[in-house]
Order: structure tokens, then sequence, then C-alpha cells
């Protein structure tokens, strides 16, 4: 039985011992360690022979167990990696980390589930390691790029982005080079409109369902945003203007960025596999880890992409220009841009945050804001929300 998760790890189940080419590590005995005190990794039986079991303690951000990569030129002609996992019932998931040549700003993070209680395999191919930081060493792993043979450290962990960290307890085996891992190159490219699918819907009245993947703009934890956020009130305007019912699942969080993000979609693609639309929202903390214009286009392209294969092409995408803040007004022009020409080259939606905002604050910017001066006041909630709707009713003349 083979099924995908985010359209980047193909989890199969399997009853055959594979060939011993391309192994890694058996993980017969405690390869991987923990940091003192942090966890335990002991050895337990498994898939074949014996296997490693690594039990997180508490509170499992930013808790790795790692082991040296000892990568070789081998690694160059793979197509990726593959390991055996077996969870404790635990619905969640788990993450991989690989670092880059020594470097921890060439930081490379996936998400896979752990929920089953028998033996999945998780195969996992380069390009589906999303570089998490806006460094400039951190480019796709690509033997044209970053070469994998310059792969220096493996860990399972989580960092502080992940919202699902709690202990956990989950037992790996057979770590090992895949020669061939089978790519979705579907071009999902919608052919009837960035916005197509969902306006038609839109417009028969029928029910949607919106993701609304986002920072502390849009993550209803927020202060700002406990009371009124733009998500629900876009709900309310879209039943108002077209009657339609809309289920929101928000996964937005607090400081977080774009990338980051993409490494935990599979969280939400759970619970909703096929969204008729998928909102992006970011820009305020990528500026701020050092993320510009190229780099910026270059994610959001990748965004659209991998939103797209995940869904099989069923969700619509809708890229947003970062918002601007009153203490930083215009300084993410550049992004601003960044997300525009994304949008345009791979066909998506675009709503354009800056123009928006700089029209409703032309005569008084702070009613738009919190008093921090950059989240967003009830004000400017309002200001997000009539931007999207604004962006369908655009696509849906």
């Amino acid at each position: 039985m083979r099924y995908s998760m985010a359209g980047c790890i193909v989890l199969i189940f399997a009853w055959t011992v594979g060939a011993q080419d391309g192994l890694v590590d058996s993980l017969d005995t405690t390869s991987f360690r923990f940091a003192s005190g942090k966890g335990e990794a002991e050895v337990v039986d498994g898939r074949f022979g014996k296997a490693l079991q690594l039990n997180y303690l508490g509170n499992s951000k930013s808790v790795f167990a790692t082991r040296p990569a000892r990568a070789t030129p081998e690694w160059d002609k793979a197509a990726g990696l593959s390991f055996w996992v077996k969870g404790n019932g635990h619905d969640g998931f788990g993450g991989l980390q690989l670092i880059w040549n020594e470097d921890y700003a060439a930081r490379y993070d996936v998400a896979f589930p752990i929920n089953e209680t028998e033996w999945q395999k998780v195969t996992i191919a380069w390009r589906d390691l999303i570089p998490v930081l806006p460094s400039p060493n951190a480019k796709p792993l690509d033997p044209a790029g970053n070469p994998p043979s310059k792969i220096s450290q493996i860990g399972f962990g989580k960092w502080w982005y992940w919202r699902d960290a709690g202990a956990l307890s989950f037992a790996i085996d057979d770590l090992r080079l895949e020669p061939v891992v089978e790519l979705d190159t579907t071009d999902y490219t919608p052919r009837s409109g960035a916005l197509g699918r969902v306006v038609e819907k839109l417009k028969a009245g029928k029910p949607i369902t919106v993701v609304t993947m986002g920072d502390s703009l849009t993550d209803v934890k927020h202060w700002t945003n406990q009371k009124t956020n733009w998500p629900a009130m876009l709900k309310a305007k879209i039943k108002e203007q077209w009657g339609s019912d809309v289920t929101v699942v928000n996964p937005a969080i607090g400081g977080t960025q774009l990338r980051q993000n993409l490494v935990l979609m599979p969280l939400w693609l759970k619970e909703v596999p096929e969204p008729d639309l998928v909102t992006v929202c970011f820009g305020y903390n990528d500026w701020d880890a050092g993320m510009r214009g190229a780099l910026f286009e270059e994610t959001h392209q990748d965004a659209v992409n991998r939103i797209r294969r995940a869904t099989k092409g069923k969700s619509d995408v809708l890229l947003m220009t970062p918002a601007r803040a009153l203490t930083r007004w215009d300084d993410m022009a550049e992004l601003c841009e960044a997300t525009r020409k994304a949008a345009v080259a791979r066909k998506a939606g675009l709503v354009d945050l800056e123009a928006a905002f700089a029209m409703a604050g032309r005569d008084d910017r702070a009613r738009l804001f919190a008093a921090d001066k950059v989240h967003l006041s009830q004000s400017g909630q309002d200001v997000i929300a009539e931007a999207v709707v604004a962006a369908l009713s655009h696509a849906a003349r």
C-alpha cells in the first residue's frame, strides 16, 4: 500500500528485506545520541534485526538525536534517503534534519508521520528537504547545487517553530540511500485562471475550505488576534457576498517564516488534504532573518509548487505581499515586489497588501495597528480580509 503526505514523503508498507546496497546505518546500536539529559536512545527489536528507539522527554522542542553523516560521493548518485519508522500511537509527526558542510545555517528539515504502530518505510527525495533558513549557502540539495556528499550531520528532532512538540517516542531502522525515488512531475498550473476553481464554487454558493498559512498576523493564538482576526472576518465576508459557508483551517504560528511553515505542511494536510484555497501571508519575520528579494521570490515559487503537488492541483493558491508595519512602512518593498513576481511566474493569485495598507493608511496609519505598531488592530485585520475578498471578486468577473 502506498500513499503520499505533503507531496513529498512516500510511505510504503513492504514485507521483503531490501538489498544492503546504500546502507547508511543499520541502527542496531545507539549510533544516534541525545545531548545529556535531553532524551534517551535505546536498542529495541526492529524491522530488520534491531532498531533504535528515540524517546523525547517532556518538551521536545530543540531536542535532537544526532550522528555524523559520513557522506561519500555515492550520496550524489542517490535520489534521496529512506528509513523505517514505528510509532507508539502518538498522533503526530517527527522531524528529520540534515546539516550541510558543517554549516548550521544550511539546515534542511522535513516532517514525517509517526502515528502508525506497525513498521512503515519513509522515503524522502533530496528536493523534499527544505532549506529552512535564508542563508546564502542554503541552496537546494542537488549535485548541481549543494551536493548531498557534503551532508555532515543527520538528526531527528524538532526546532522551536513546531507547535506540536510534547513528549514522544518512536523507533527507526535501516537508514539508507535510495537510488531512485519516484517524483511527481505533473504540471499543476491551473488552466482556468489562478483562482478559477474556488471562484466557481463561490459563484455557485457552494461551501469552501480555506487554509491560512501565516505568522503572527494570522495566528489566532497571538494576543492581537484572539478577539478579532482577519481569517474570521474573511469567513463572514464570503458568506455575506456569495452565501458560501467557509471552513477555515488556520495553521499559522507567530514568529515563523515561510520556509518553516513549508516544513509543517503535512500537519494541516492530514486534516484537510485538498482545500479549495491556500493563502500564504509572510514577510516580517523573513525580513528580520535576512531574507531579501530574489530569495523571497524563489521561496514563494517553491511554496506554490509544493502546495500544488501536495494537493494534486486541487487547491488554488493566493500569495499576499507582506503587510506594512507602522515602524516599517516602506522597508520591505523588495519583498513585496518579489511576491508579485512569484505570483506572475507561477500563475498564482495575488493580494497586494502593500498597496491595500497604503490606501487604508493614507490619512491615519496608526489606526491600522495595535499598540506595538507592528501587529494589527481590528481595522488592520479588516484591510487584509477586504483585500482577499477583492482578489476573489476580481477573479470572479
